[in-house]
């Protein structure tokens, strides 16, 4: 297994350390990335994390995040990921990046720097059962407020950022960029973390 790019509070590279390190106890700070795939309707893909996943077991994800490793960038590394983790290919397109620092209850932490992507889907997703057990489409009042914890903060995080970054037209969501579901996804996110225990990157 390849180890993790840790970084400082400005993702500035300081070494590597190996994956599951990185997440035990409160975890070094490292890079990572959420990929948000949206199809042509405007419609996220939720994926359910598997329940051998270290961390966040059974819960959804919107759609696919993991870890660069050393040489890659955030979007070449979710290139090599999602087919491994969908079976199928798409173009990619950067947005931004945020800190942030959650525990799993008593599983470990998330403590990353996330580079947050977007790209949009055309193909039938083949999940690979060992990563993702279910897929769904959903639209934002799809999103069930009333139970943010089965949704991974970190998807829940970078959708309430959404409407803060100009988001090319041609993704069509603008459902999702709308202050109504930015306010619902920052409540969520609020079960699992405070607002001290994330910022935005420059």
């Amino acid at each position: 297994m390849s180890d993790l790019i840790l970084v400082d509070s400005n993702d500035t590279p300081q070494g590597f350390a190996e994956k599951v390190s990185c997440h035990t106890g409160d975890g070094h700070l490292h890079r990572a990335f959420t990929a948000l795939l949206f199809d042509d309707k405007g419609r996220l893909l939720l994926t359910q994390r598997s329940p051998t996943k270290m961390l966040w077991p059974n819960k959804w994800d919107g759609t696919v995040a993991s870890h660069p490793y050393p040489g890659d960038t955030f979007v070449s590394s979710a290139q090599r990921r999602i087919p491994e983790e969908l079976g199928i290919h798409c173009t990619l397109e950067y947005l931004f990046r945020f800190e942030y620092h959650v525990s799993d209850d008593d599983r470990g932490s998330e403590n990353e720097v996330c580079g947050t992507l977007i790209g949009t889907i055309h193909d039938t997703p083949n999940p690979n059962p060992s990563e993702i057990t279910k897929t769904e489409f959903v639209v934002p009042s799809q999103i069930d407020s009333t139970k943010p914890q089965e949704y991974c903060p970190w998807m829940l995080l970078a959708l309430a950022l959404l409407p803060r970054h100009t988001i090319p037209e041609h993704y069509n969501i603008s459902a999702w960029q709308s202050p109504k579901v930015a306010s619902k996804m920052m409540h969520m996110t609020g079960h699992h973390m405070s607002d001290e225990q994330w910022r935005l990157l420059l």
